[in-house]
């Protein structure tokens, strides 16, 4: 009997950074209801990675960044469940176009700059696990949520 093919959920995660603040995002939908997160979303299919994280930060932010001046910066590999598995890519942008707002109210309780050196306490832990694997320079995978 062989393998099952993994079938995860791709997502793309954008850190917007400007020196030492990152802008965040806190969520108002069920999921991780009021917790902080960097602008994401599901890669569409037959969309490229950096396209589809450039939608992302846009439909969310109203930031327009060139897909060629996002940085590849780590990746995670979550297990959210039994059932569902998804791959986190996460990337840094230092140069965009327009100023942040929240064009996505009905999922979003507001859009906050913080010091990477001061983020906040209630990062949701599969953001938090590319966040801090980023940050800390801890090699380019993170695997959170495997037993």
């Amino acid at each position: 009997m062989s393998a099952k093919p993994a079938t995860p959920v791709i997502d793309t995660h954008v850190f917007l950074r400007d020196g030492d603040k990152m802008l965040l995002s806190q969520r108002g939908g069920p999921y991780g209801y009021g917790r902080w997160h960097a602008p994401s979303g599901k890669l569409d299919e037959g969309e490229p990675m950096t396209v589809g994280a450039a939608r992302e930060l846009f439909e969310e932010t109203g930031v327009a960044v060139d897909p060629a001046n996002l940085r590849l910066v780590h990746i995670v590999h979550h297990r959210q469940s039994e059932d569902i598995e998804r791959v986190g890519f996460f990337f840094e942008a230092t140069e965009w176009h327009g100023e942040p707002i929240n064009r996505e109210p009905d999922k979003c309780l507001g859009l906050e700059w913080f010091s990477v050196h001061e983020l906040p306490e209630d990062i949701i832990e599969y953001p938090e696990a590319g966040l801090l694997g980023y940050l800390n320079g801890t090699g380019p995978l993170t695997e959170h949520g495997w037993r």
